[in-house]
């Protein structure tokens, strides 16, 4: 055997999994259970007082979902990963172990509209705010910073404009501050793009998408850069402070200390998905770990096609502009070349010269494409985003989100581009 580390394509088929050792069985089995059995008194104390790791309660583990997870943390280069209900889910672990009452997130206003209600709305229940800067200008994200900044949180590909964010120039204000970077990582995925290798310390997904790429399956997951010290200040006090429920644990009740390079892992899934309980369910886990399989093949036809249409749309007069990094005349496409050199996804938007009701129009009258609120799937995607994802922000927000009311998103899928451009045509009209 080789001890050469093995390639991105080999990793998708191979990583964190192994025949089953129960029965033989090669693909990794649906463990559809919701508890485990303990060997005996003493095995389950240590698995309760973090001594040693298993599965207690689906909840909180399931080997079906680990299996998930160890897959997609060696994809991203990470020191381990927590999958979750959803994407949302993963960011609001995320959060719960970063943020107290009165602290703020500084957050791209390039960012999918979910992701812009749940941190400019939903998160104020929880005493957290946020403040948002423009992922064009780095240095708004330095403007912003305080005292009780805890996090910054961009896209690697912003949605729905498809902007390749520039990731080192960001990860050098949040370094200068103190806080970890957060990077949402959903459009790109790691076959594309590794933000960890720029200077991001927590990659988000919604397994959702790409990932799982056939859209029968919810699924978000957060994965641990292990390079960010939790213990160079007291700005996180739930990885830097003693933890009142594992008070006296024998192996440490500091996660800073006790947990070193996979820290924030387990204290998201021990401390935030044990209580708040977003937990992915073994069915979807299994399903988004067979998509992964295919995740290197499927991306490099979604990018040719989606450069194949984007050019397509450039050149038609019925379109005011096209925003893919992926042509050579975008403003983005250096930043595409140094990000996402094999292709900047297939996810992007254009803008119609009539504006909101010729939106309405094209998205009513595709037949190849499917107009529906998702991205990442096999099958090619269409949605007007200021009448559906976008509709809670006003004018001025949809603007600046990159979602005004001419704008049209596609996501491009592994169709035959001739098809998927005639599509667009006879809608057009």
């Amino acid at each position: 055997m080789s001890d050469k580390p093995h390639s991105f394509d080999t990793l998708a088929v191979h990583a964190g999994a192994a025949p089953d050792p129960a029965t033989g069985a090669r693909i990794t089995p649906i463990y559809q259970t919701t508890a485990f059995a303990f060997n005996d008194a003493d095995h389950a104390a240590r698995l309760f007082g973090l001594q040693e790791f298993g599965n207690i309660y689906t909840r909180i583990m399931n080997p079906t979902q680990d299996v998930l997870e160890k897959r997609v943390a060696a994809l991203e280069g990470g020191t381990a990963a927590l999958a979750a209900a959803s994407g949302h889910g993963a960011q609001l672990l995320v959060l719960h172990n970063l943020m107290q009452p009165g602290t703020e997130i500084i957050a791209a206003r390039q960012l999918y509209g979910g992701s812009v209600n749940q941190l400019g709305h939903s998160i104020k229940n929880f005493g957290w705010s946020v403040k948002w800067a423009d992922v064009e200008d780095p240095a708004s994200f330095e403007a912003l910073v305080n005292d009780n900044t805890r996090a910054i949180f961009i896209e690697s590909i912003a949605n729905p404009a498809g902007l390749v964010t520039d990731i080192e120039a960001i990860a050098r204000v949040a370094e200068q501050a103190g806080v970890p970077l957060i990077v949402d990582n959903t459009m790109a995925t790691p076959y594309l793009c590794r933000p960890f290798d720029h200077g991001a310390n927590i990659i988000t997904h919604s397994l959702t998408k790409f990932l799982g790429g056939h859209g029968n399956s919810m699924g978000g997951i957060l994965i641990d850069g292990g390079n960010f010290d939790w213990m160079a200040s007291d700005k996180f006090p739930m990885l830097s402070q003693p933890n009142d429920s594992y008070h006296g644990m024998v192996i440490g009740d500091v996660f800073g200390e006790a947990f070193g390079h996979i820290a924030f892992a387990i204290a998201a899934r021990v401390l935030s998905l044990r209580d708040l309980g977003p937990c992915i369910a073994p069915m979807n886990a299994f399903l988004i770990l067979n998509g992964i399989e295919t995740l290197p093949l499927r991306m490099q036809r979604h990018c040719e096609n989606a450069l194949t249409v984007a050019k397509w749309l450039d050149a038609d007069d019925r379109i005011d502009w096209v925003s893919y990094a992926g042509l050579p005349g975008s403003a983005n496409n250096a930043l595409a070349q140094k990000y996402t050199p094999k292709g900047p996804g297939s996810v992007f938007s254009f803008g119609l010269k009539d504006g909101f009701e010729s939106g309405k129009k094209l998205v009513n009258n595709v037949k190849l494409f499917t107009h529906l609120a998702n991205l990442g799937d096999t099958r090619s995607l269409i949605i007007h985003p200021a009448s559906t994802t976008h509709s809670q922000l006003d004018e001025d927000a949809l603007k600046k989100a990159g979602a005004g009311p001419e704008v049209i998103r596609v996501s491009v899928g592994i169709e035959d581009a001739s098809d998927l451009i005639a599509d667009i045509d006879q809608a057009l009209g």
